[in-house]
């Protein structure tokens, strides 16, 4: 399993995702789910990851097999709207599913990848598009300004309380650092080491990336000040008033 976000405010987009790709009794597996393309002054695209690695994999590999293609139909570095990135790229995922889909389903397994796009092409705004297994796609909104994939249940309690378009870049990352941990803490399936990403809005050049181990100093910081201020805020909650109800 993983767990992979994407945050829209006002300053940019912030992404964050697990690299966790298996974790058994024995065996504990960690991969990148995270893939940055920069076209200097003219776009700056990040894709997320969830679901089959092998699938996900294959889709990352198209993209790149295609720009170093001149012949090819379609490359990331074209079209004029991110939705036409997002619409090419449901189609390799879709190609990549038939290719083996058969193998799959006599194993009773699942080759189904879902993925996450953000980033901004010059003279447009930034967006972030969740691509799903089907090939369709939706866009994050004013009301909803963040995109989740894989085990995200745990981490969107704190994007609805915190998340909004006017906060800062910086506290928009911190807060997916929280989503994050929020997500490890209940789901083992999801795991350290955390990537950051952080894009400017109409800067186009490489995006600030950021990668936290379970040990980093940051991140243990963040964790601990985290769970103090859970547990302070609780014991300061008024009591209950059990006589008051049972009068």
């Amino acid at each position: 399993m993983t767990y992979c976000l994407a945050i829209s405010v006002d300053d940019g987009l912030v992404f964050a995702s697990d690299s966790r790709t298996n974790a058994g009794v024995d065996y504990v597996a960690t991969y990148s789910k995270m893939s940055r393309f920069v076209f200097d002054d003219n776009r700056v695209l990040t894709l997320l990851t969830s679901g089959s690695l092998a699938t996900s994999q294959a889709v990352v590999n198209g993209i790149k097999r295609d720009l170093d293609d001149p012949e090819a139909k379609f490359d990331i570095s074209q079209g004029k709207y991110l939705h036409e990135v997002a619409e090419y790229i449901g189609r390799l995922s879709q190609h990549e599913q038939r290719t083996h889909g058969k193998a799959f389903e006599n194993s009773n397994g699942s080759n189904e990848s879902s993925f996450i796009l953000g980033g901004q092409i010059k003279g447009q705004p930034c967006e972030i598009y969740l691509i799903y297994p089907q090939g369709n796609f939706i866009s994050a909104s004013a009301e909803t300004p963040y995109l989740q994939i894989g085990e995200s249940k745990y981490g969107k309690p704190i994007l609805d309380r915190i998340i909004s378009a006017d906060i800062s870049l910086s506290d928009a990352a911190r807060c997916a650092v929280i989503s994050l941990d929020s997500t490890m803490r209940s789901n083992v399936s999801v795991g350290t080491p955390i990537e950051l990403s952080l894009h400017r809005r109409d800067v186009f050049q490489s995006p600030e990336h950021l990668v936290l181990s379970a040990n980093s100093e940051d991140y243990l910081s963040i964790q601990a000040q985290w769970n103090n201020g859970i547990k302070s805020a609780f014991n300061q909650l008024p009591k209950l008033d059990w006589d008051k109800y049972n009068r």
